[in-house]
């Protein structure tokens, strides 16, 4: 398999190139006092999964009552203001270190398309941060879903076909085993697994899959996937 041989690499992008686990642990420790500040990653990261899915909304609504959930469960900082700010702060959860520049590579010989279960609004304030390095994006205002729904996938199966792409010449990349690498295993999709988490146990703030899935590409940073990239293309000169 060549990397360089297809056209468009998909990609998640809260947790694959936005850095939500940092936006969600800085957001509770800078807001939350005291007992917040001195939070373990796994005491905030438990109840923050459970009150996502409880409040499981478009995200530049919802993380105001995920914020207020998490805060009266643990004792955290709890009235209505400190909750809106929680909320503003999800625009501007930091890009991985290597995101910017490893995109900026790819998009030279790829069609880059974002598929978030992001809204269309947090996905605006997230593609600035990455500098607006993509051709199109599916969030979850235009499918109605959010993944692992497979029908997250179908909704951008179709929308890459109208534009002369097949599903073969699309390459997934993303970090959760939970909300994409098994599902777009199982409908088919060649699959590369950005392993953020390679150097921490656990899932951290995404739900533990059923079962682990083994990609078709293995990186533990979106540098060494456009890394690999640049060698193929090497080689062929």
């Amino acid at each position: 398999m060549k990397i360089t041989d297809f056209k468009v690499m998909t990609f998640d992008v809260i947790g694959t190139l936005i850095d939500f686990e940092a936006g969600v642990l800085n957001g509770f420790r800078a807001l939350g006092g005291e007992k917040a500040a001195a939070a373990t990653d796994d005491e905030i990261f438990e109840p923050y999964i459970r009150a996502r899915n409880q409040f499981y909304g478009r995200s530049s609504a919802a993380m105001k009552d995920v914020y207020l959930a998490v805060a009266n469960e643990l004792g955290f900082k709890n009235d209505e203001t400190t909750a809106h700010a929680f909320q503003a702060g999800i625009f501007h959860w930091p890009a991985f270190s290597d995101s910017v520049e490893a995109l900026a590579r790819l998009r030279k010989n790829f069609r880059l398309v974002a598929m978030t279960n992001g809204d269309r609004t947090v996905f605006s304030g997230h593609s600035h941060t990455l500098g607006n390095p993509f051709h199109d994006s599916v969030t979850c205002d235009d499918t109605g879903c959010t993944k692992p729904n497979p029908e997250f996938f179908a909704f951008n199966k179709g929308r890459q076909s109208a534009f002369g792409y097949k599903q073969s010449e699309i390459l997934h990349v993303a970090q959760s085993q939970y909300h994409d690498i098994g599902v777009s295993m199982q409908l088919g999709y060649t699959t590369c697994w950005i392993e953020r988490r390679h150097d921490q146990e656990g899932y951290g703030g995404t739900p533990t899959p059923e079962t682990f899935t083994k990609p078709d590409l293995h990186f533990t940073s979106l540098k060494q996937l456009a890394d690999a990239v640049d060698a193929e293309f090497a080689a062929k000169a």
